[in-house]
C-alpha cells in the first residue's frame, strides 16, 4: 500500500520541484478513481536532482518488476543518465517521470499545474484540461476510463460555472 501522504510531505520537505499528475492529480481535482501508485513530473536540474535522491534515499527505492539482486542505485548519477523510472520503495510505489508523453518536462507542463492541498500537503498538481490531454496521449486502457471521468468533471465545473 503506497503511503502517499508520506512521499508528498518528503517531496515537500526537500523542496523538490514536481508536478503530481495521473490519478492523483485526479484524485485532488475530484475524481474518485483509485491508484495504487504515486506520479510526479520532476525537475531535471542538478540541484532538484539532489533534493530528489534525498528526499527518497532511506526508502530504498529499487525498479519496480526487477528481478531481486539486480544492481540498482538510486543516486544523481542514475537519475541524471535515466529519464523515467518505475520505482518501488518502502512507502510504496512511485513513478518519477523527467518527461511525460503529451506533455514534455516539467518546465512545460508548470504553466498548466494548480496547486492544491493533497492529504494535506500543499503540492503542484497538472490542472484538470492537461491531465485528459497526458492521459490521452498515453493511450493506455486504463487511461481512457479515467478520461470519461475526468471529462465528467470538466463537463459538471462547465455547468456550475454557468449558472
Amino acid at each position: 500500500m503506497t503511503r502517499f501522504q508520506e512521499l508528498l510531505e518528503r517531496f515537500q520537505t526537500d523542496q523538490v520541484e514536481s508536478i503530481v499528475i495521473g490519478g492523483m492529480a485526479g484524485a485532488a481535482l475530484g475524481a474518485a478513481r483509485v491508484t495504487y501508485d504515486l506520479d510526479l513530473v520532476y525537475r531535471r536540474t542538478p540541484a532538484n536532482l539532489e533534493r530528489l535522491v534525498k528526499a527518497l534515499g532511506d526508502l530504498s527505492p529499487y525498479l519496480r518488476g526487477a528481478p531481486p539482486g539486480l544492481p540498482f542505485r538510486f543516486d544523481v548519477e542514475t537519475v541524471r543518465r535515466g529519464l523515467n523510472f518505475t520505482l518501488t520503495t518502502r512507502a510504496g510505489d512511485l513513478d518519477l517521470l523527467g518527461e511525460v508523453t503529451g506533455g514534455g518536462r516539467y518546465e512545460d507542463l508548470l504553466p498548466f499545474s494548480v496547486e492544491l492541498d493533497l492529504l494535506g500537503v500543499r503540492c503542484l498538481c497538472l490542472g484538470l484540461e492537461k491531465l485528459i490531454e497526458v492521459k490521452r496521449a498515453a493511450g493506455r486502457p486504463k487511461d481512457f476510463e479515467a478520461i470519461a471521468e475526468l471529462e465528467a468533471l470538466r463537463e459538471e465545473r462547465e455547468r456550475r460555472d454557468q449558472e
